[in-house]
């Protein structure tokens, strides 16, 4: 007997792993269905019975239908026919209470098929979700963020529509076909025969209609993706948009997309019209063969008039979910390319820390040893034999035209990206970086980038997001420290303002100086300042440095500016170009050396000479 194997990276092997929980409903649902259907069939039999056998005085057919033949030779005696004959009551009555039972199953078996289906949705969304949180921070940058977005509700949903309807349809249609024919091939198989003979048909025609729907799905989806990330890239750049005066740009990239993703699903419409068209003469066709064949054999005396109605019931019984295959197909086919884009992601090989990774406190002494780096395999070095320490507690500032490599440290740090076996090493208190768990690393950095990003809520909550356990003194002391508290005060709603999507409105210097607090109230023992004072003036930023000095911060702070004053009061400096490291030392020895730093520092100086000077 032959097993049907299901691919283990297939789409079909991934529904079976998350109907883990939901089999038992779908179970039920199968069994309730089945009871429906019995009822449902159970129906014509019973007018059949009334009008031959009751009305007619025929006896019953020959064939057997197992439960129902039985009860219909015991009511078949004269004297119990003369009493059904004398009121047709009874058929009505037990016509209605099949039909409350088929109701009542029909109830069941719908609820357990939205239970089990609801149910294997959500841990799918669990699932994608939970498993692009792991990914790596590669693969985020590679992908586009409207992609990811349509695969985790698109795709999903036309998952959910497939199993919530469309998968136990198929198991109806062919549970129909089978009870049908099991019924009508004893009772006239010419009849049957010629009913049977389309099913092939529709089946092949269904079949091959899937291969060529497939492939144009595809593309719709993946068009459909193109098109929500150029919305996604537009909303998230309004600002820059309507700076630069682009709407026009933007309207006309965005239909070009659309209209290319419409004339996609026009060119599908012309497929599924074709089938539909096609399907509906098929149909008609095997209508009509059944009325000119049942005609024949009832005037031939091999059909009686209640068997040709029963016939006829059964054959609309069956030839509507026959019929209805190909939009089962259609959906199947959708299904099986959602599946495949899901999959995609679910294969992506996810962060991991090998068992005995350490999660011990960190105290903050950073070392680089002999470190190179590059973003691709045999591309182009970023780092190029990075060496330098840092003494828990002390402060580093990198300086760097762009393009030189300090946040590629910032990002080795964090772990967002790994050293190659040779590259060098990477030590935290001594022990390689890579000894340590992802997550532990990440929890004992604290980062704040040039633009940072806000969620839309409020600026207490996006001050607190980082945070267990806070206060409001301790978030207005963080604000404090970062100079942003008295801007808040400004605002009607204060600290409970909503700063929009993205922090959209507050200005670039709030959005920094908020990313500031929030990361001071989490109090890491390490902190990267990568380019996150800007956006501030240089008052502001000296009384920032203040702040930091002022809370006697113990952390180990690296600092990563264009602005001398931005880095003047850090232990340590660094000066990169090209990846390399340049100069290193105090800032008092750099500017004996008169190199970049010296160079760097006396440019700056005088431009703020010369601002103050127009500025009185």
């Amino acid at each position: 007997m032959a097993i049907l194997k299901i691919k283990s990276d297939g789409p079909l092997s991934l529904l079976w792993e998350i109907s883990a929980g939901s089999r038992a409903h779908y179970f039920a649902s199968v069994v309730f269905m089945l009871l429906a259907v019995f009822c449902n069939f159970l129906l014509p039999q019973i007018v059949r019975f009334v009008v031959d056998t009751v009305v007619g005085g025929l006896p019953p057919d020959e064939f057997e239908i197992p439960l129902v033949t039985p009860l219909f030779h015991y009511f078949s005696d004269e004297t119990t026919l003369a009493g059904l004959r004398a009121s047709l009551a009874w058929a009505g009555a037990l016509v209605v209470a099949l039909a409350a039972v088929g109701g009542a199953c029909n109830y069941i078996f719908r609820r357990a098929l939205s239970a089990g289906a609801e149910g294997l949705v959500m841990r799918l969304r669990n699932r994608l979700f939970a498993h692009i949180q792991h990914l790596p921070f590669e693969w985020h940058i590679g992908i586009q963020t409207g992609d990811i977005i349509q695969r985790c509700t698109s795709d999903v949903d036309i998952v959910r529509n497939f199993v919530a309807t469309q998968l136990v349809e198929i198991v109806r249609a062919i549970v129909l076909v089978v009870f049908a024919y099991s019924i009508l091939w004893p009772m006239n198989a010419t009849m049957a025969a010629a009913s049977f003979a389309y099913l092939p048909i529709i089946f092949v025609y269904s079949f091959v209609f899937l291969r060529g729907a497939s492939s144009r799905f595809l593309d719709a989806d993946e068009a459909e993706g193109q098109l929500l990330a150029i919305a996604q890239e537009n909303f998230s750049g309004v600002r820059v948009v309507r700076a630069f005066g682009r709407e026009r740009y933007e309207v006309d990239r965005f239909d070009r997309q659309n209209r290319h993703f419409a004339q996609l699903w026009m060119k599908l419409g012309e497929l599924l019209s074709t089938y539909w068209g096609l399907g509906d003469l098929l149909t008609s066709l095997q209508m009509l063969t059944i009325c000119v064949v049942g005609v024949f054999q009832a005037a031939g005396g091999n059909m009686t008039v209640g068997g040709f109605i029963v016939f006829l019931s059964y054959n609309s019984m069956i030839i509507w979910p026959v019929r209805g295959l190909g939009r089962v197909l259609s959906e199947a086919g959708k299904t099986f390319v959602s599946l495949g884009r899901i999959r995609e992601i679910l294969d992506t090989p996810v962060e991991q820390d090998p068992p005995d990774a350490l999660a011990t406190p960190i105290e903050g002494d950073i070392a680089f040893d002999h470190v190179s780096f590059a973003y691709e395999p045999g591309g182009k070095p970023v780092l190029q034999d990075v060496s330098f320490s840092i003494r828990r507690g002390t402060k580093l500032g990198i300086l760097g035209s762009t393009g030189s490599g300090k946040t590629t440290i910032a990002h080795l740090i964090c772990r967002l990206y790994d050293l190659k076996e040779g590259d060098g090493a990477i030590r935290i208190d001594g022990t390689d970086i890579r000894k340590y768990r992802r997550d532990w690393i990440r929890s004992q950095v604290g980062i704040v980038l040039q633009e940072p990003f806000l969620y839309s809520r409020t600026i207490r909550e996006n001050v607190a997001s980082l945070a267990k356990h806070y206060t409001m003194e301790q978030i207005r002391e963080a604000a404090r420290l970062s100079q942003v508290d008295e801007a808040i005060d400004h605002f009607a709603a204060g600290y409970d303002t909503i700063v929009g999507e993205r922090g959209v409105t507050l200005s670039g210097g709030q959005k920094q100086r908020v990313a500031i607090a929030r990361t001071l109230l989490r109090d890491p023992p390490i902190m990267i300042f990568d380019d996150s004072l800007s956006a501030v003036d240089t008052q502001t930023d000296a009384r920032i440095r203040a702040g930091l000095r002022e809370r006697g911060d113990k952390a180990t702070t690296i600092i990563i500016a264009h602005r001398i004053t931005s880095i003047a009061g850090a232990d340590h400096i660094l000066v990169m170009e090209g990846g390399r490291v340049v100069e290193q030392g105090s800032p008092a020895e750099l500017l004996t050396r008169g190199g970049i730093y010296r160079r760097i520092h006396d440019l700056q100086q005088s431009i703020e000479d010369e601002a103050d000077e127009k500025g009185e």
